[in-house]
């Protein structure tokens, strides 16, 4: 079984080959795949972390789609001085499956 941990969107996600993941958006090349950096890989019984030979281990993974997150809503509210304040964010969302780990 071989897997890998990668670095994407300020997150580590731990992926395998037909692993869908959704990450922070991420920008696809021309054919709508991207490449995610390695940070730990698994090959059977044998780890590696080593950052010389993580740098020749490519993760491909194929863009699904792009889509947003739920919506989050702040409120901020200090008692007895009229301070009121409401926003709201929705993340910007990358669904990838991966397709290779080389």
């Amino acid at each position: 079984m071989v897997y890998a941990v990668v670095r994407a969107g300020g997150r580590q996600e731990k992926v395998e080959v037909g692993t869908i993941v959704t990450l922070d958006r991420q920008k696809a090349d021309k054919d709508g795949n991207i490449q995610l950096a390695a940070v730990l890989l698994v090959d059977g019984d044998k780890i590696t972390s080593d950052s010389q030979t993580l740098s020749g281990v490519t993760v491909t993974a194929e863009v699904l789609e792009n889509l947003r997150g739920p919506k989050i809503v702040i409120q901020k509210f200090k008692n007895k001085t009229g301070y009121k304040k409401r926003q709201g964010h929705r993340q910007e969302l990358t669904r990838v499956k991966v397709t290779t780990i080389k």
